[in-house]
C-alpha cells in the first residue's frame, strides 16, 4: 500500500493545487478553499483557510469511507509587502516538482528549487507515517515566507 499512496500523492498534488490551471470545488466548510482528485480508488481532499496566512489539511481516502493517511499545514507570507497571489507564483512551481527529488517525501515540493528570484527550500524528516517539515521560501537572503507541517498513516 505504500507505494501505491506514495505515487498516489504525486499523482493528487499536481492535480490540484499545485497546478494553477486547476479549479477549486465548493468549500466542504464555511470560509475554505478546497480541492478534490479521486483516482483508482483513492480520493484526496485539500481544505485550507486564509491566504497569506493560511492552515489546511489534506486526507486521502480509500475508498469513500477510510481515511489512511493526513497532512496538517500553517504557512505565513512574512513580507507582507507581498500578495497571495506573489507567493503563489513563487511557490506553485516548486510544488509541480513534487515526487521528483527522491529524497524528500511527496508531501510538498524538492529540497531547493530556484525560481528567478525566490529560493525554495523545503526539510522533512521521519516517513509517510509519520513526518514533520519546513518550507521556506527567500528573495534574495530575506526570508519571506515559511510553512510547517506534520502528518502521516491515520488509523483507528
Amino acid at each position: 500500500m505504500k507505494k501505491e499512496l506514495y505515487d498516489f500523492l504525486i499523482e493528487a498534488k499536481k492535480q490540484t493545487y499545485a497546478n494553477a490551471n486547476v479549479e477549486k470545488v465548493n468549500s466542504s466548510r464555511k470560509g475554505s478553499h478546497d480541492y478534490h482528485y479521486e483516482n483508482n480508488g483513492m480520493i484526496y481532499h485539500d481544505t485550507y483557510f486564509g491566504g497569506t496566512k493560511f492552515m489546511g489539511e489534506e486526507v486521502v481516502y480509500l475508498s469513500e469511507e477510510t481515511p489512511i493517511w493526513g497532512m496538517n499545514y500553517y504557512g505565513v507570507t512574512i513580507d507582507e509587502t507581498l500578495s497571495e497571489e506573489a507567493m503563489d507564483k513563487a511557490l506553485r512551481p516548486a510544488l509541480m516538482m513534487v515526487g521528483e527529488d527522491v529524497h524528500v517525501l511527496p508531501v510538498r515540493g524538492p529540497r531547493n528549487y530556484q525560481n528567478g528570484e525566490y529560493e525554495y527550500n523545503f526539510s522533512v524528516t521521519g516517513d509517510l507515517d509519520n513526518f514533520e517539515g519546513c518550507e521556506t521560501i527567500h528573495k534574495g537572503k530575506t526570508k519571506v515566507y515559511e510553512l510547517k507541517c506534520h502528518g502521516g498513516i491515520i488509523k483507528r
